[in-house]
């Protein structure tokens, strides 16, 4: 019994030794937390406005036949270039033709009716010097040469009027470019009024672009543009803006802006989804931080500083911003070190345990 009396309060104080120490472990490991974070510095921020659409062509002739017909030659397709002036497409319709046969014919008439009335006021003018006719019959010749003549000025106005209807049988491409619509074969009949080809000018596009209603007020010709295509999203394109239409869509609040490629782009299609963001403002020179790392608290701006490798809760005054970052104003210095997402179990003072340190990158870099 004297022996476990001794033995006894040896074991007491091993084990209070211990709980001590769990305890100690327990409280200091719980005030040390890992974060990740990053420096803040000076760079430029660029204010830009985001805007989705398509590419268009800037000269695109949609070309439909005048008459109805059956196609008797085909001189491009589908995806080919052509010239200006080429010959795209010809019909065979009678009534055209039927037209110009006509008005040859009667214009002949009419020029054979002319000669008739001239020689006829040349011979009564001369009988009414011999005294052979009256004035009356010399007026009435020389009026119904002068009738001969308004009726053939008629006839050959028609006649150029129905050469040149059948002219449109034949389609021509009004300007050099590609055929990005025409699918239509020989022998194959053609109403009036369809379209039968399209001819799109590929040297000239233009992106246009819907940008949201509260946006357009910063919208000026002659801006800069940064454009991406879905199909070469890992490229960028230089543009300005060129054109700003003065409406709103009333469904999908959005005013439709044309941008001006800078430079030749040769990758680009009519109808390729593109991406733009107009630039509208250019800070050179100020201190920035993500927006991830700003929090709201009691209507101020807050972020998580590290100095001295603990947290503190710093209080900062913030500018303008982009899609990324946001200008400091106060309350922060560059190089200060902030954590880059604010976490719920953050508390003043916790120890930062040393990690990998990611750095406070901004844009343009």
């Amino acid at each position: 019994m004297q022996n476990l009396q001794k033995i006894f309060p040896k074991y007491s104080i091993a084990l209070g030794a211990l709980f001590l120490l769990t305890v100690f472990y327990l409280v200091v490991r719980g005030n040390t937390v890992e974060v990740e974070s990053g420096e803040v510095r000076y760079r430029e921020l660029v204010q830009a406005i985001y805007a989705t659409g398509f590419v268009e062509a800037n000269s695109v002739a949609r070309l439909s036949s005048e008459y109805s017909g059956t196609v008797d030659f085909v001189g491009a397709r589908e995806g080919e270039s052509v010239r200006k002036g080429q010959k795209i497409l010809s019909f065979q319709s009678p009534r055209p033709v039927f037209a110009v046969s006509e008005a040859r014919a009667a214009l002949a008439e009419q020029r054979a009716v002319l000669k008739d009335a001239e020689l006829s006021y040349s011979r009564k003018s001369n009988l009414f010097r011999e005294g052979a006719v009256s004035r009356q019959d010399v007026d009435g010749a020389e009026k119904s040469m002068a009738q001969a003549e308004a009726m053939l000025r008629q006839r050959e106005f028609r006649l150029k009027m129905v050469e040149d209807d059948l002219g449109k049988l034949t389609v021509r491409a009004p300007f050099a470019g590609i055929l990005t619509l025409q699918d239509v074969k020989k022998g194959d009949y053609v109403s009036a009024g369809t379209v039968v080809a399209t001819v799109v000018d590929t040297t000239d596009y233009v992106i246009s672009v819907e940008v949201d209603e509260l946006d357009v007020p910063r919208v000026r010709i002659g801006q800069k543009a940064v454009i991406a295509f879905d199909s070469w999203p890992e490229r960028r394109f230089s543009s300005v803006v060129s054109r700003v239409v003065p409406m709103t869509d009333r469904v999908t609040k959005t005013s439709k802006v044309y941008l001006s490629p800078r430079e030749s782009v040769d990758l680009i299609q009519e109808g390729m989804t593109a991406t733009a963001n107009i630039v509208y403002n250019v800070k050179p020179k100020v201190l920035l931080v993500r927006k991830g790392s700003v929090f709201k608290e009691s209507g101020g701006s807050f972020v998580w500083s590290v100095v001295e490798g603990r947290l503190k809760k710093q209080p900062i005054a913030t500018g303008a911003s982009d899609l990324a970052f946001v200008e400091v104003l106060e309350g922060l210095g560059e190089g200060d070190r902030v954590a880059f997402v604010p976490e719920e179990r953050f508390r003043e003072g916790m120890e930062v345990r040393s990690g990998a340190a990611a750095s406070n990158d901004a844009p343009n870099e």
